[in-house]
């Protein structure tokens, strides 16, 4: 059993963060889809595909539901797929480093890869003054 990241995003952004963490990392520890969500998609409309893409990639142990921009439609989205039963963590504002922290971490559980995402948003933003 193992975690699965569900990553739900405007299009154009999950995809590419999926393709370059693979392209990194090679074949990935964990299962990674990516919800892209259409600018002019409603939501209710759109819940079923992205009920859809989340089984896709539950391994039994919950789902890390990784969205690009808080409040915005495709995090709105993941807020609602939580509610829907299958364990779920919710992190908003998803960046490579984040991805890259969660799958080098893939031994961990739901509630620790939601700890380490967030970390690795924070401590991916470096100011480089040099």
């Amino acid at each position: 059993m193992a975690v699965g990241v569900l990553l739900i995003t405007h299009e154009g952004i999950g995809q590419a963060h999926r393709a370059v963490a693979e392209r990194l990392l090679g074949k990935l520890p964990l299962a990674v889809g990516a919800f892209e969500l259409a600018f002019d998609a409603p939501l209710d409309t759109a819940l079923p595909l992205a009920s859809a893409a989340l089984r896709k990639v539950d391994g039994g142990d919950g789902v890390l539901l990784l969205s690009d921009l808080y409040g915005a439609s495709p995090s709105r989205l993941a807020r609602i797929l939580a509610q829907l039963g299958t364990p779920a963590r919710r992190i908003a504002g998803l960046s490579l480093p984040m991805l890259l922290r969660v799958l080098n971490h893939a031994e961990c559980d739901l509630d620790e890869l939601a700890k380490i995402a967030a970390s690795g948003a924070r401590n991916g933003a470096v100011m480089d003054d040099g």
